[in-house]
């Protein structure tokens, strides 16, 4: 018993002596980064020139194949050519149709798809055998049908018609062609025009000459020993005749001559897309390669960023302001980006190039360089759990030739940025003398302001191109309204252009349904009206209302997911001027004929209704185009528009069939399937 008492008592004056040396006002520092173990690729080739990795893990029972072809870029004669490729693989096979293929493909609970110069295939290791079979067969053995190829022309053709209208694309069109040029792959883009003009044969040559085993990895993760992959391989892959891709010379990327704004014209757009960018020469291999990664996390690489706490947080200019740079053995460059409303246009530019000269001018505060490694750490083994991530790692090592510890070492190499590594690299790469800032918006409201940007004490040059990426000569954003042309005679216009008044009087009440679809989902649409000014919408997802917005004439009403807010006295008010079938009939006290601007490409006279409604009609034809209304939430205020399209006549009046309803970045179209006149609305309906 003595002897354990002393024990004890030896013990204490140990553990006491221990917690006396530790020093509890500072942090424990940090241990050495781990180790880390991705799996040593297996490697071998084949005769034709195809090499092959396998990352042997038995972890589950998966298997992942990735197939790509790393081709050096290439400028196509008709933009679009391998966008047509890669939806034609993949639908049908020398020995197998379209439909069979993928019925196998979903009851075998597997995954297989295809690109212009790639093909992927992943599933249960037991079923690995014949997946990988059905994808060498679509990769190697498919069959163009002149039928599959008009479909997918056509889905192509109309989602780039689609995009015409998204600021976002053609602020990322123009800024890839200024960035490395048209006659540079990364700066080609695809238009309608371009892929009209493609045909079957010239999908096929695209094909023939760059899906070539010459430049290809394969790369196999999972629970498959190499000697299973290496008979798949051979069995599959071994007839795939040796070739090579036509040589080709890349154009010099040249950097901006001086700092500019880059502006093209949206006249529909609600918002802005912003785009600063300049041209960096960095490859992975770069000692350089790790600081900038750290930097550009630190600029805007995630939502505690310089860029997002600036324009999102503090200012409320955006839903979210991000950056990047490449590391492409080709042509990189930096780029920021943010969609802001109009209004704060030129601000959003201003704070984007504050904070690129903060990050270069600044040493980092040493507590966010520290946690921008911990989020690092952290990203990077959770980036660790998919097969996919250790197959594109192996193929980096190989493609970019990098040492083979590159991703062993790579938390360590993260860990040892410093706070002058930094501010070096975003001196080197961030060039604030050479920044190209492009913006598409609509000029009528943002590019008076945008001329006015300064910065360093300087102006800010603006020049303006066009949509197909042209410089053109600053456009007229709002024409002089000819003399006598008043509200009155607007709207006596349109109501001769939709069917006279004659036949407008004979319409009492209508009654129109119609359907979109957002992200796959159908939704449908109804809409009442009546002529005393009694309308209502209704907005219902798999037969249930989502939402109800209802006006009796004089008092409304909005009901949504079970919440119902009444219209304040304004929102009556201006109800009043445009509820109705047809308000254009009499001229409310306060309406003002404005200006005359773009809408959907075309001339059109702008109507102020009230404070927050503008209506467009068309110089050309006396048609209404659109109606655009701002609001205010919490201190901001956001426009939404509704266009007219697809007019359509109905009891002798004509009514748009087509209306399209912009949604921040996004349009949702809504095409009426039904429309009754005089039919289908009584009076309990506005309730």
């Amino acid at each position: 018993m003595k002897r354990n008492i002393v024990t004890l008592i030896v013990f204490c004056l140990v553990a006491t002596g221990m917690m006396a040396q530790i020093d509890r006002s500072e942090m424990p520092k940090p241990g050495p980064a781990p180790k880390i173990n991705i799996g040593e690729p297996k490697t071998f080739s084949l005769k034709n020139g195809l090499k092959v990795l396998v990352v042997e893990n038995d972890k589950l029972p998966r298997v992942t194949a990735s197939l790509i072809i790393d081709n050096k870029p290439y400028t196509e004669k008709k933009p679009g050519t391998s966008s047509m490729v890669s939806a034609l693989l993949g639908t049908g096979t020398e020995n197998i149709s379209k439909d069979k293929f993928n019925e196998e493909i979903d009851f075998l609970g597997a995954r297989v798809s295809f690109g212009s110069e790639s093909a992927s295939a992943s599933s249960l290791s037991k079923f690995f055998p014949r997946v990988m079979e059905l994808m060498a067969d679509g990769a190697l053995n498919p069959v163009f049908k002149q039928e599959e190829f008009d479909s997918e022309q056509k889905k192509l053709i109309e989602s780039l018609k689609s995009n015409q209208k998204d600021v976002g694309t053609i602020a990322s069109r123009l800024s890839s062609a200024l960035a490395y040029g048209e006659n540079h792959p990364y700066g080609q883009y695809t238009s309608v025009e371009s892929v009209e003009e493609i045909n079957l044969q010239d999908v096929e040559n695209a094909y023939r000459n760059y899906f070539v085993p010459e430049n290809a990895f394969l790369v196999i993760v999972g629970d498959i020993k190499k000697r299973q992959a290496k008979k798949l391989v051979k069995e599959y892959f071994g007839d795939w005749k040796k070739a090579t891709p036509p040589g080709t010379t890349l154009p010099q990327v040249k950097p901006a001559q001086y700092t500019q704004i880059d502006f093209v014209d949206m006249p529909n757009a609600v918002q802005s897309q912003i785009i600063a960018q300049n041209t960096v020469d960095l490859e992975m291999k770069d000692p350089d390669y790790f600081p900038v990664l750290v930097m550009n996390q630190i600029l805007g690489g995630s939502f505690g960023s310089y860029l997002n706490m600036n324009l999102r947080e503090d200012k409320g200019y955006t839903y979210g302001a991000r950056s990047s740079i490449g590391a492409s053995r080709y042509a990189s460059r930096f780029r920021a980006s943010a969609g802001v409303r109009n209004a704060v246009t030129d601000s959003a530019v201003v704070e984007i190039l504050k904070e690129v000269e903060r990050i270069r001018n600044e040493n980092v505060d040493s507590d966010k360089l520290e946690d921008t490694k911990k989020k690092f750490a952290g990203n990077f083994v959770m980036r660790l759990e998919q097969p996919s991530t250790i197959a594109s790692y192996a193929l980096n090592i190989e493609t970019n030739n990098l040492p083979e510890d590159f991703y062993e070492t790579y938390l360590e190499k993260i860990n040892a940025v410093s706070v002058v590594d930094v501010k070096r690299v975003a001196q080197k790469y961030l060039k604030i003398d050479e920044m190209q800032i492009v913006v598409a918006g609509k000029g009528s409201e943002v590019a008076e302001n945008l001329e006015k940007v300064e910065f360093n004490g300087k102006n800010v040059p603006v020049l303006y191109f066009n949509k197909e990426t042209e410089k053109i000569d600053k456009p007229v954003f709002s024409k002089e309204i000819p003399e006598g042309v008043t509200v009155e005679t607007v709207y006596d216009n349109y109501i001769k252009a939709i069917g006279g008044k004659s036949a407008v009087d004979d319409v009492n009440k209508v009654m129109m349904k119609g359907s979109a679809s957002i992200q796959g989902t159908v939704i449908t649409i109804t809409r009442k009206l009546t002529k005393d000014g009694k309308q209502i919408e209704e907005v219902a997802m798999q037969g249930t209302t989502m939402q109800k917005d209802v006006f009796n004439g004089q008092k409304g009403y909005v009901e949504a997911r079970g919440q119902k807010m009444d219209y304040t006295e304004d929102q009556i008010q201006a109800k009043k001027k445009t509820a109705g079938l047809f308000a254009e009939l009499k001229v409310p006290e306060g309406v003002e004929l404005t200006s005359i601007e773009k809408m959907n490409d075309e001339d059109a006279y702008v109507i102020q209704v009230s404070e927050n409604i503008r209506e467009f009609y068309s110089v050309e034809n006396g048609l209404k185009l659109a109606t655009e209304t701002t609001v205010e939430q919490m201190g901001q205020t956001a426009t939404t528009t509704m266009k007219y399209s697809d007019y359509q006549e109905k009891n002798g009046v004509k009514f748009p069939m087509t209306l399209s309803q912009d949604m921040g970045p996004q349009t949702l179209d809504i095409k009426i399937e039904e429309l009754k006149v005089n039919e289908g609305v009584s009076n309990s309906d506005f309730e």
